[in-house]
């Protein structure tokens, strides 16, 4: 996020960080990305550190409410951490950034009754943005980490995610509230006419998503170890090698999950084929893309209907839930 959290301090912060022996010299707030925050922890001796920080009421990928968030990110960092001992870590020529331990080996702390702590390495390198179009090559070298992933047997902690929509409850109980002011902030009531507007398109796209979801469940394709985001901003150029970021999102699920934000072609799919011996299905590559859609509106939806303010994250979610929404009126690709 651009916009540094109100009421988390640098003191409660440093707390947290002593569970993994880290005594912060320094602590700078990172704006970066869209959801979780982020600071640069620095020791007196130049050792550095990644620390993410999480909302947990604001997790809903990990869980709806705070306590099931925070047992699905447990979870998440405990399969990521469980891949880099695997050897999938970095350091072990991997593309695994998993989470570091505390010194009684937990990957996830409170640093207070919403809030979790997780800390990464600190590593050197340049990610791309979530829009960016990588070139044929880097995406048959993205396939390549996929399709290791995919093959790899997936650690104890790994959760389930079947394909439904699990905000698909929230999102009905938003468009019928669109006849009644919203009051959370300065986007509440555009955000309100704007779903009245759409709100034909979305209907349309929850049946399809149904239709979709249906459909693969029938299928019963035997599910795979998948990251979930491995879009070009979750992806660290270091070095010579790519790495994969964020594992909030890992668990298990059918490969098209991962697939559709990577392949753009015919020829990409042959790719993934190949290396590992099963063919993606048009049907799931189509659910899953619509899936984050919806998703996503959920997101935005929920920020403006709770009380916010005017900041840079208030207005790029305003710019994704615009852009959300003309995409779902959009014919099908």
């Amino acid at each position: 996020m651009q916009h540094r959290p109100d009421g988390i301090d640098d003191s409660g912060l440093r707390r947290a960080l002593s569970a993994w022996n880290i005594e912060a010299d320094i602590l700078s707030y990172v704006p970066l990305g869209f959801g979780d925050h982020h600071w640069s922890a620095q020791d007196t001796g130049g050792a550095r550190w990644f620390v993410t920080v999480s909302d947990l009421a604001e997790k809903y990928h990990c869980g709806i409410g705070v306590a099931a968030a925070r047992d699905g990110l447990r979870r998440a960092m405990d399969t990521a951490a469980a891949l880099g001992d695997a050897g999938l870590g970095p350091a072990d020529g991997g593309f695994v950034v998993a989470p570091l331990r505390t010194a009684r080996g937990e990957t996830l702390r409170d640093l207070d009754e919403r809030h979790a702590v997780t800390v990464f390495p600190w590593l050197e390198g340049a990610a791309g943005d979530f829009g960016d179009e990588p070139e044929l090559g880097e995406r048959a070298e993205i396939l390549g980490l996929l399709a290791t992933l995919h093959r790899t047997a997936p650690p104890a902690a790994a959760r389930t995610l079947p394909p439904g929509l699990p905000a698909r409850r929230r999102l009905e109980r938003a468009l019928r509230a669109t006849g009644e002011p919203w009051h959370g902030g300065p986007r509440s009531e555009p955000a309100r006419e704007l779903l009245a507007e759409h709100a034909p398109a979305v209907r349309r796209s929850l049946d399809a998503f149904d239709r979709l979801a249906a459909a693969v469940r029938a299928g019963a394709p035997a599910p795979v170890l998948t990251h979930g985001e491995p879009h070009p901003g979750n992806l660290l150029r270091h070095g010579d090698r790519r790495l994969l970021l964020d594992w909030d999102t890992v668990g298990l699920a059918v490969p098209e999950r991962d697939l559709w934000l990577v392949a753009r072609d015919d020829a990409d799919l042959a790719l993934y084929t190949e290396l590992t011996g099963r063919r993606p299905d048009p049907g799931a590559l189509a659910l899953y893309r619509m899936r984050w859609s919806l998703e996503d509106l959920d997101d935005f939806l929920v920020r403006f209907r709770s009380p916010h303010t005017a900041t840079p994250d208030t207005e790029e979610a305003w710019r994704g839930l615009t852009g959300t929404l003309k995409g779902l009126g959009a014919p099908p690709s």
